[in-house]
């Protein structure tokens, strides 16, 4: 039951020697289909001290997924990024084939 202290943050001590702190368990959310998405795939540099980046939203699903369907892209695409909050960050300059590859996996755009 040992779990990460980080995951007690917010938690206010409590004198009752009974007390079982309940940890929430975050339900892992389902991924709909990739005719069911609707990703948006666009150029983006803000915040990214000038360099530029395809950002694709929208993703709805699974960490998991969600870095699976990135690694296809970087591989595809020939480069890094990074996939979270729902988001996947492709370096460089990719909107048209980033696109042609979600197309071609049956996703909307």
């Amino acid at each position: 039951m040992a779990k990460d202290w980080k995951d007690r943050l917010g938690m206010v001590y409590s004198t009752n020697s009974d007390f079982e702190y309940e940890f929430d368990e975050a339900a892992d959310m389902e991924t709909l289909s990739p005719e069911e998405q609707h990703l948006k795939v666009f150029i983006d540099n803000k915040k990214r001290k000038g360099k530029t980046v395809t950002l694709i939203t929208g993703f709805v699903g699974s960490e998991d997924d969600l870095k699976v369907l990135a690694k296809i892209l970087k591989t595809k695409c020939g480069v890094g990024g990074s996939a979270k909050n729902n988001e996947i960050i492709i370096q460089g300059k990719f909107k048209d084939r980033v696109i042609e590859i979600l197309k071609s996996m049956k996703y909307n755009l």
